[in-house]
This record gives structure tokens, sequence and C-alpha cells, in this order.
């Protein structure tokens, strides 16, 4: 598992996306590039009102968005995603822990990015009750449903 100070892009997937709640406030001007992409090996589970994305089999897949921050807002950026995932390095009760992965850009390109996954304990009580997200896109998900 890779941590600090790698400044990578983030592959986000639910409440941060383009069109989202959070992405306004938390991303909106303090990009240089937003596309989308997709991560393998992770599931992704329905939330109260957001997904929770977690390690899964090889095929499994969740599509998002990969956002890099600019230069001059990466820490600012990184350090309000923290906040809002409940993540702080090494902290035994983050709800998420940031992990790099490779995320797959539409034109087939791998970038290594920060993907905020839910904890171990929050992981492995949504594989036992938790419901998945059939197709790995939230925002489709919901369109599919409403």
């Amino acid at each position: 598992m890779t941590t600090e100070p790698e400044r990578l892009p983030f592959f986000v997937y639910g409440t941060l996306r383009p069109g989202e709640a959070n992405h306004a406030w938390a991303l909106r001007g303090r990009t240089a590039a937003e596309e989308p992409a997709h991560i393998g090996g992770a599931l992704l589970y329905d939330g109260p009102g957001y997904p929770y994305a977690t390690r899964g089999p090889a095929g499994a897949v969740v599509h998002g968005t990969l956002v890099r921050p600019r230069d001059s807002d990466y820490d600012e950026v990184r350090a309000t995603l923290d906040r809002l995932e409940d993540y702080a390095p090494g902290d035994p009760r983050n709800v998420y822990e940031r992990v790099c992965t490779e995320a797959v850009c539409a034109d087939g390109r791998t970038v290594r990015a920060w993907v905020y996954l839910a904890a171990d304990r929050l992981a492995a009580r949504l594989r036992a009750t938790g419901t998945p997200i059939e197709g790995g896109d939230w925002p489709a998900s919901r369109a599919a449903a409403g």
C-alpha cells in the first residue's frame, strides 16, 4: 500500500464526481483535468446517500472520474478530501483508507491514482450485509432506479 507524500490524481466514484453534490464545493475550480475512468478489482456498495467502494475480485469494476488537482491547490484538495472521507494516515478509526490504485482512462491509458476505499471493518460489514451496485456506476444506478 502506498501512502504519503505522493502527489497523485484522485479517482472519485460518488459524490465527488462532476455534477454530484460534493464536487461543487470540494473540487470545482481547483482541478487541472477531469476525465472518465474506471478501476478494477473493486466493488461498489450503496450507502446512505453516497456509495462505498471496497476491494473486490479482479473482474469487478468501479466507474468514476480521474481528477487532477491544480499544482497550486493540491495540498488543500488532498486535505479537504481526507476530511470529507474521515481519513487520517494510520488512524485505526478511519472510515475510508486512501490507497494507491491503477485507474484506466477512456483511451486505455493507465494512471496511478489515490482512491478512498472502505476501511477493513466497514468493508467486512458491506460484504456481509451491503447492497452491491450492479455495474459499478453509482450515478447510473440512481438514474435507473429513479
